[in-house]
């Protein structure tokens, strides 16, 4: 059965497609190539090329002849190719064996920890394992603290605390020492989302009982009687993510700002109302659009008509944590203003 002349050209467009997307992708006045310094990220030389960055994954080339060719170290040098016609980013890595330095494929192994990252570390640090998303059954059934020794602020190096509701045939030593924060809830259900552990200190027990006796062996804030005491988190955070656009259509919105603020600017970190359910993925980017507002016409004729304008595109985040119904996002980028309760959507 031969296709029909209307599909003909359909077919032949879906062919050109990727050299179309690819073409585009480039940023005007790119550099050919670029050399990695220490303090970049992937985000930061996805922009250098691309108009956008999320766009890495379709135009990158992994070079078969490197180890780990979806890292990027300082030193190597990200440059421009074509391949069967299409602009694709590759990498070329040092060679120091010698007494001259030339760029070679050859395999090097290196440590992952020391490659790029995707996006400023320093700026989601706290929020990457020490924050927590907890409901409100499990902080107040969680083990507390009671009591320091004496009547000194809480908070040193040396300090012993008492606790209270910890499981004495436990094997656990180690306690991360939380807060409960603010309330997160669905603005569209109005249903708790949980609440935000926020990370106080560290805490290792020293003696069994009740109370149990522990010491502080790191604090960020003034400990505090009930600050609730939560097995030490020993998950490792992966960096190396890349970004993308979601596998799925997105429609969400910011709920918090979790530097307690309420304006969102570049990096500032916030929290979104969808999660793994709902097809969110670490290295996703969204677009962020402010609410459009409503407004009064009264200059046409019907007098004082109620005029709801558009949502504006203001910025976009990529998201670097998930829970099953929420998300951690950085802003990457804003052009504008934006608050809580502005719509997250795929770029």
């Amino acid at each position: 059965m031969r296709p029909s002349k209307l599909l003909l050209p359909f077919l032949a467009l879906l062919l050109c497609l990727p050299l179309i997307v690819g073409a585009d992708a480039l940023r005007q006045g790119h550099p050919e190539r670029y050399v990695v310094q220490r303090g970049d990220t992937l985000w930061d030389i996805s922009n250098r090329f691309l108009r956008s960055p999320w766009l890495w994954p379709e135009i990158w080339y992994h070079n078969p002849e490197i180890e780990n060719p979806h890292l990027i170290y300082p030193g190597d040098v990200i440059s421009l190719i074509y391949v069967d016609g299409e602009p694709r980013l590759t990498v070329q890595r040092e060679d120091r064996s010698g007494p001259t330095v030339r760029l070679s494929p050859r395999v090097r192994e290196e440590s992952i920890s020391a490659a790029i990252p995707t996006i400023p570390l320093d700026a989601i640090r706290p929020f990457l394992t020490e924050t927590r998303l907890l409901d409100g059954r499990t902080l107040a059934n969680a083990p507390y603290i009671v009591a320091g020794a004496d009547e000194r602020v809480m908070g040193s190096g040396t300090d012993t605390v008492y606790g209270r509701g910890l499981d004495p045939d436990a094997d656990t030593r180690r306690y991360a020492i939380v807060r409960r924060g603010d309330e997160l809830r669905d603005p569209d259900t109005r249903r708790s989302l949980g609440y935000i552990a926020t990370h106080v200190g560290d805490a290792h027990l020293e003696k069994q009982g009740d109370p149990a006796t522990l010491s502080i062996t790191r604090s960020n804030r003034e400990v505090l009687p009930g600050d609730r005491l939560l097995e030490a988190n020993e998950t490792a955070f992966n960096s190396n993510f890349h970004p993308d656009v979601p596998a799925t259509d997105v429609e969400g919105q910011i709920i918090a700002v979790m530097d307690g603020v309420n304006q969102i600017g570049q990096y500032s970190v916030v929290a979104i109302n969808r999660g793994t359910e709902h097809g969110v993925e670490v290295g996703n980017v969204l677009a962020i659009y402010k609410a459009g507002q409503t407004v009064r016409d009264t200059f046409g004729g019907r007098r004082s008509q109620r005029v709801q304008l558009p949502d504006e595109r203001a910025g976009e985040l990529i998201v670097f944590r998930t829970f099953d119904e929420l998300s951690f996002g950085l802003v990457m980028h804003a052009n504008r203003a934006m608050h809580t309760l502005d719509a997250v959507r795929n770029p």
